[in-house]
């Protein structure tokens, strides 16, 4: 699919040197960065749903630990 990206001018200016500095065109830069960004939205729902497992299961130790 392919779709058109709006940039400021200094947001352009910024993935250009990206792409100069990596090595790669200013396409790859994107594609990684909505690869790493997907990637870290996952595993902050998986811990999400670790935690609301774990804590109502600990919850009084936790209560017995004080504030945090």
């Amino acid at each position: 699919m392919a779709m058109t990206l709006r940039l400021t001018d200094e947001e352009s200016r910024r993935l250009a040197a990206l792409a100069v500095a990596e090595g790669r065109s200013q396409h790859e830069v994107v594609r990684s960065a909505l690869a790493e960004r997907w990637a870290r939205q996952q595993k902050d729902q998986q811990l999400d749903e670790v935690l609301r497992r774990v804590v109502p299961r600990y919850q009084g130790l936790l209560d017995k630990l004080g504030p945090t």
